[in-house]
């Protein structure tokens, strides 16, 4: 038995010794301690926020009298212990069902993934619009920290960083949309357009250019001056001196070589900014009539909608952690020193 499973066992220790299973068992692990944390949390303070549930679901029936309140708070639980009540949250959310809302008469679940996709193209977009951006904008300013190029950089990052989300929004509205007329005011989609799946695919993108640029703005600012100063410390290092004098070009050193290993902390502060970009798509989302989970939070608050407001805490918490586990694993591709026995 032995010399049949021993060239399969020594694989897998192989692969184990790697340490990359290792890490992925211990982030899930950690992933749902903390997304159960954040039910819990979210659910407490929800919990103790002001105002009766039961009221707020008769105003959406016309209202009611004290004896229909009283059948409302036992039919939706709300009559039990607190602890009953979260007891009975979290095994519902464990069967992936998040309740059903009060204002729009639909399963939370349903709402969420109806709205979901707006939102990822959205944050997608925008973050690897301004990752790319970003990082290019930091090399060109880091081989020429003296030049023109490095003031140009700098102003655009001061400005993205400085500029409230909301203002650049409007601004871009104003300029883009109601003066010159380049792209859309509001919305996804315009649903006069008749054609094939190119004429409804550019409809989204003219859409999609002015949210995800408003989203963009802030976090191509950091990455771009995160960019800038990682690149002139790889830039000062020995191997690249190295390099240098063995005659590669300077493009050879700069985008073979430093590159690779200046791009760690600025992969590392995206996944640590993706819990800001969801929350920014909220504001984005409002000023732009796009109709993704921020626009479904900002009505669910109005509404005093409880169970759909859960829903979409949990579920941003759940995608947040989800982009920092891939951000981890990123970062180990890119620089395999990082957690190498770990």
């Amino acid at each position: 038995m032995g010399r049949i499973f021993g060239p399969r066992y020594r694989i897998i220790r192989k692969i184990i010794s790697l340490g990359i299973v290792r890490t992925i068992l211990l982030r899930v692990v950690y992933a749902i301690a903390l997304l159960l944390a954040v039910l819990v949390l979210n659910f407490s303070l929800m919990h103790l926020a002001p105002g009766d549930v039961a009221d707020t679901i008769s105003q959406s029936m016309g209202g009611a009298d004290q004896e229909i309140l009283d059948e409302i708070r036992v039919s939706y639980g709300l009559d039990q212990p607190f602890v009953v009540q979260l007891w009975r949250y979290i095994a519902k959310v464990a069967q992936f069902d998040l309740g059903h809302s009060f204002f729009y008469n639909q399963p939370v679940t349903k709402l969420i993934l109806e709205r979901l996709p707006a939102t990822l193209l959205l944050v997608i977009t925008a973050q690897i619009a301004a990752l790319i951006i970003g990082v290019f904008l930091g090399v060109v300013s880091a081989r020429r920290p003296n030049g023109v190029s490095n003031y140009i950089v700098t102003f655009i990052a001061l400005f993205g960083y400085s500029a409230p989300v909301f203002w650049t929004g409007i601004l871009l509205l104003i300029t883009f949309s109601l003066n010159v007329h380049w792209f859309p005011v509001a919305g996804m989609r315009d649903v006069t357009i008749e054609g094939g799946f190119w004429v409804h695919f550019l409809d989204v993108a003219r859409h999609l250019v002015l949210p995800a640029v408003t989203l963009g703005s802030i976090f191509l600012a950091l990455y771009s001056r995160l960019s800038r100063a990682s690149m002139m410390e790889v830039l000062s290092s020995d191997y690249v001196r190295t390099a240098k004098s063995k005659g590669l070009t300077s493009n050879q050193v700069v985008y073979k070589h430093a590159l690779k290993n200046a791009l760690s902390p600025v992969i590392t502060l995206a996944g640590l900014q993706f819990s800001a970009v969801l929350s920014g798509a909220v504001l984005v989302e409002a000023v732009f009539s796009w109709p993704g989970l921020g626009t479904l939070a900002f009505q669910s608050i109005i509404a005093r909608d409880t169970p759909t407001i859960l829903g979409i805490l949990f579920f941003s918490a759940l995608v947040v952690i989800v982009g920092n586990l891939l951000t981890d694993l990123a970062l180990r591709l890119v620089d395999p020193r990082v957690g190498g026995g770990k």
